[in-house]
């Protein structure tokens, strides 16, 4: 076969989709995988393979990204990469990039043995868990990709959520559109992008290719789910979502422009599976990536830890999942039973580690300072204090990571207890309200993600889900003694935090005045328990932490 002159317009292209799972700083590995799947793209007779946004890098550096040791390490890789390009596929990949003392957020093609063409990111986004305009600079409108013949648009994620940039590629006479995307997982997520990738294809004329990211990276977990549509807007390419891949696309130019052949259309998971699936990624990619042996977690016979406790086991394998019940005078047969069910279906190794001991001495000691007063929620928190105390002590010993796992409605609410059941490295629940908790418990014993490692089936049984939530601190305890019923909670909270609608607002829509103005209040003085909470993965539209950034010190009310 004769290879066409550079400026020779070729009619067809094999266009390799890397949906892959790099590191944040680890330079050396993420120029590894890419050259690994350079490698196998040119075996299946790729012209160009398209990896995602600041691959080398990983996504997002924050501000790792502005050491100079940094970025010295990634263009170095660049260069490197560029060098191997003599023949074989193409590249087109994202590393941050440093010209003329400006510090951009790009995507290079590599061939030939260098570096052919360099364009940088214009909309750089700066809301919710984005921060870029904080390191990058914004490039200007770019021009199309000359390769083989063909014009290259590459709008870099946020590019495309605008209007100007494909518009700018459009007018200066792009054909494809290729676009790189650090695009993190939300429930409402995949709509939005389909519609704003449709709103561009249908104003550019052009197809349009969108590839991104898969893998965890502390909070924000990427989904991948990378897709092609053409030019009237029909589907062409779905990735599975919270997989790695790699697959070879083939285009045609026919008279009326390119368009991506055949429909390579996996399924893609959405709703419950997707946020189950997005919880045990994020949890997975985070033990994996800081590189501890496995997890310890407190197994207490409630519904929160047994989800943990699930999610853990798909994401790492019962070999690494080690969980304690930690029982005193008020935990219940029923919650040793329950706990013993779940540890026993999920296949973990399962101990018993009794507290009153170590409740009872602390007390004692406390004795003298606490002399003529009351019990009251002093002492129900020794218990939590005690527990995560010795959580973290078998986390000392034997190096795995503590699984922390409080819901978002007791996070909201202040419902925890800092330095007991909050302690811990990670909380695959942190962002789902107990209502989702009780869903996805519920999916988990008739489904599991394709690439998790726990079993099939039951692994919680329904007592343990049908039961009344309780923190067993007292005789009696119920949750609802000191909240609203939670599925009332989670309505007031997702409006509150989610949407920041106005009180006025839900309590016109019937909600009762004082249950609303008191959650208001419990979300509020809460915030200085949230600022020391262990990260988790965000599958809401607004996480605590990277979306949504309160004041401690915070008077304002409302009504």
């Amino acid at each position: 076969m004769t290879t066409p002159a550079p400026d020779t317009p070729v009619d067809t292209l094999a266009i390799a989709v890397a949906q892959l799972n790099p590191t944040v700083g680890d330079v050396a590995g993420n120029l590894d995988l890419a050259r690994r799947t350079r490698e196998s793209a040119r075996e299946a007779g790729a012209d160009l393979v398209v990896f995602t946004e600041l691959f080398i890098a990983g996504y997002p550096p924050e501000d790792l990204v502005l050491k100079p040791a940094f970025q010295k390490a990634c263009r170095e890789a660049i260069e490197t990469l560029a060098a191997e390009t003599v023949d074989g596929p193409a590249v087109l990949i994202g590393a941050p990039w440093v010209e003329e003392e400006r510090l951009y957020n790009s995507v290079l093609l590599l061939e030939n043995g260098g570096i052919s063409a360099v364009r940088h990111k214009v909309d750089l986004p700066n809301y919710g868990v984005f921060d870029e305009k904080r390191v990058f600079a914004p490039g200007p409108l770019p021009g199309p990709i000359p390769f083989k013949g063909v014009r290259l648009g590459v709008p870099v994620c946020e590019d495309i959520w605008g209007a100007d940039v494909v518009e700018c590629l459009a007018e200066t006479g792009a054909e494809i559109l290729l676009v790189p995307n650090g695009s993190p997982y939300r429930r409402t997520v995949y709509a939005e992008r389909e519609n704003i990738a449709v709103a561009r294809v249908v104003e550019s004329h052009l197809p349009l290719l969108y590839v991104n990211q898969v893998g965890g990276q502390d909070e924000l977990v990427f989904d991948g789910a990378s897709f092609a549509l053409n030019a009237d807007r029909t589907l062409a390419l779905q990735f599975p979502g919270f997989m790695d891949r790699v697959r070879l696309s083939k285009w045609q130019r026919f008279e009326n422009g390119w368009k991506c052949l055949g429909a390579n259309l996996a399924d893609r998971i959405e709703g419950d599976e997707a946020d189950y699936a997005a919880c045990v990624l994020g949890l997975r990619d985070y033990v994996n990536k800081n590189r501890f042996p496995g997890v310890v977690l407190g197994l207490s016979g409630g519904i929160d830890s047994a989800l943990c406790a699930a999610m853990a086991v798909d994401a790492l394998g019962p070999e690494r999942v080690h969980c304690i019940m930690l029982p005193y005078r008020y935990t219940s047969a029923d919650s040793l039973s329950d706990a013993a069910a779940v540890a026993q279906a999920l296949g973990v190794r399962y101990d018993t580690v009794p507290i009153a001991s170590g409740v009872e001495g602390i007390e004692a000691a406390l004795a003298p300072l606490f002399e003529g007063t009351q019990r009251d929620v002093t002492e129900e928190n020794l218990q939590s204090r005690v527990r995560g105390a010795l959580l973290m002590s078998v986390s000392n010993k034997f190096g795995a990571m503590v699984v922390t796992t409080g819901n978002k409605s007791e996070m909201s609410t202040g419902y925890a207890t800092l330095y007991g059941d909050m302690n811990g490295g990670y909380n695959p629940i942190k962002d789902l309200y107990k209502t989702q908790v009780v869903r996805l418990s519920r999916l988990r014993n008739r489904w599991k993600p394709a690439d998790a490692l726990g079993p099939d089936g039951v692994v919680m049984p329904d007592s343990l889900i049908d039961k009344p939530p309780t923190a067993e601190l007292r005789e009696n305890q119920k949750d609802e003694d000191s909240l609203p019923p939670y599925a009332v909670l989670d309505a007031i909270l997702e409006r509150l935090v989610e949407r920041e609608e106005p009180v006025t607002s839900l309590i016109a829509d019937g909600f009762d005045a004082a249950t609303v103005k008191r959650v208001e209040r419990l979300l509020h003085i809460a915030e200085y328990k949230r600022r020391q909470a262990a990260p988790g993965v965000k599958v809401t539209g607004r996480n605590f932490g990277r979306d949504r950034r309160y004041p401690i010190t915070n008077r304002f009310r409302e009504g």
